[in-house]
């Protein structure tokens, strides 16, 4: 009993200490699905500020229903009069349409935040909070050593921004399930819990018996401390070395080539040739080790990996797109999408518009010969260029365009920050969202 009382305490005093670390004002969307976890973290922070007796802060909620399974849609009727009790805002938001046959786990987690963020606006949040726990850290960790994940793969942060506008912050990320439970205990309250999260048919699902049969201790020395040192030896590397041209080529100065063993640089190599390629994650751990090989040899020439051409020269490192598989989008006037996951484009015309590649790759590289690119570098990268043209004769082809920074666009963990707003300026674009919480970065900055 004392051991449970002790548990129950420490859940209090995490949501207390978390509370203290707000910039305030605040209005925190907690996620609710009905499960412990999420439940734990909802009342736990509902009692702080009753304990605090805090003004500056309020609550808000959202369950959302992914209408999955039968049942799904009494749980969040249920989780809004449990909010009710609390005197907590809830609205439910419901994953409406058809669900894809394959990849269910990672749509889910998209639609997801698509949809917190939703409730966010609606309900005038200024960040999301969720009920991630120590045991979600363990099972991520060990996912991601498994996928061998390329360099510097660590856990989840405490703190990861979504779409450039909403924090998403993890209170509880060092409390264990049990703790949580204990506390729901000592309160009275009870949970749900989903069936999905016995399906063996999901990677976490087999991670999380695994770590239950076999008590497998799970280490990492890529924890947040040095994941954030990590980023602000990278952003300045970057700062001293890379160059964007025209959005579409990064040049990398040749004396600082050699320097790619080092795992910061190679950290901030990897990262510019996923906003090249324009893809949301890095390249894997075997593919980034072919890269650094053929950098190692000091060897002038081309390798192309993860749709990008590493293109070494006397005069430095190029990266640029490979010309091929290059979509085409149509866009409605006041549409807006992603082209090649490069650039965002919004059709801001009278007619609609199509974006691919066109016959004015010629202009494009002379605009990259003006900038200093070698004109063979210049060459193949004007051809994998974004295109505009208007689809009717009486209509004018209008568009705002915006490089993607593909990795971080949507989700920035926060111990990536420093890093994340070096690649946003030299990509001519404003720094991110700062993170409201008094967080690790903030120290190291001063």
């Amino acid at each position: 009993m004392a051991a449970e009382t002790q548990a129950s305490l420490a859940v209090l005093e995490t949501a207390k200490r978390f509370l203290s670390s707000l910039h305030r004002p605040a209005r925190l969307l907690v996620a609710v699905s009905g499960g412990s976890d999420s439940k734990g973290l909802l009342l736990a922070l509902n009692r702080a500020i009753e304990a605090t007796g805090n003004t500056d802060l309020s609550l808000a909620a959202c369950t959302v229903d992914h209408a999955l399974r039968a049942g799904s849609a009494d749980e969040a009727r249920a989780m809004a009069g449990f909010c009710a009790s609390l005197d907590v805002a809830h609205v439910v938001k419901l994953w409406d349409g058809e669900k894809p046959a394959a990849g269910i786990q990672a749509a889910a987690r998209e639609k997801r935040y698509q949809l917190l963020a939703a409730a966010a606006d609606e309900l005038g949040a200024t960040c999301i909070a969720t009920g991630h726990t120590l045991d979600d850290q363990r099972e991520t960790i060990l996912m991601r050593s498994e996928r061998g994940q390329g360099p510097g793969a660590a856990g989840m942060a405490v703190d990861v921004l979504y779409d450039r506008r909403f924090w998403v912050l993890r209170p509880f990320l060092g409390l264990r399930r049990a703790d949580v439970r204990a506390f729901l205990a000592a309160e009275g309250v009870g949970w749900f819990d989903d069936p999905s999260n016995a399906n063996m048919h999901f990677e976490r699902v087999r991670t999380r018996e695994r770590l239950a049969e076999t008590g497998d201790e799970v280490a990492t020395t890529w924890d947040t401390a040095s994941r954030a040192r990590s980023s602000a030896k990278a952003a300045e590397w970057l700062k001293r070395h890379a160059r964007v041209h025209e959005n579409l080529v990064v040049s990398i100065a040749a004396t600082a080539v050699g320097t790619c063993a080092d795992i910061d640089c190679r950290r901030a190599l990897l990262a510019m040739a996923a906003i090249v390629g324009g893809r949301t994650y890095p390249l894997a751990a075997d593919t980034a080790a072919r890269v650094t090989a053929f950098l190692e040899r000091s060897a002038l020439g081309r390798l192309t990996a993860g749709r990008v051409v590493f293109d070494r020269r006397a005069t430095g490192l190029y990266l640029y797109r490979e010309a091929r598989d290059l979509p085409r989008l149509t866009l409605a006037p006041g549409e807006a999408s992603i082209w090649d996951g490069r650039f965002a484009v919004r059709n801001v015309g009278n007619g609609l518009l199509t974006v691919g590649v066109g016959d004015d790759s010629g202009l494009q590289q002379q605009r990259l010969i003006a900038a200093g690119l070698p004109p063979g570098v210049a060459k193949r990268a004007a051809l994998s260029a974004p295109h505009v043209v208007s689809t009717d004769d009486n209509c004018v082809a209008k568009a705002a365009v915006e490089q993607r920074i593909c990795p971080y666009d949507t989700f920035l963990p926060g111990f990536d920050r420093i890093m994340a707003d070096m690649i946003a300026g030299l990509c001519g674009r404003q720094p991110y969202v700062r993170s409201p919480v008094h967080d690790l970065l903030t120290e190291m900055e001063r």
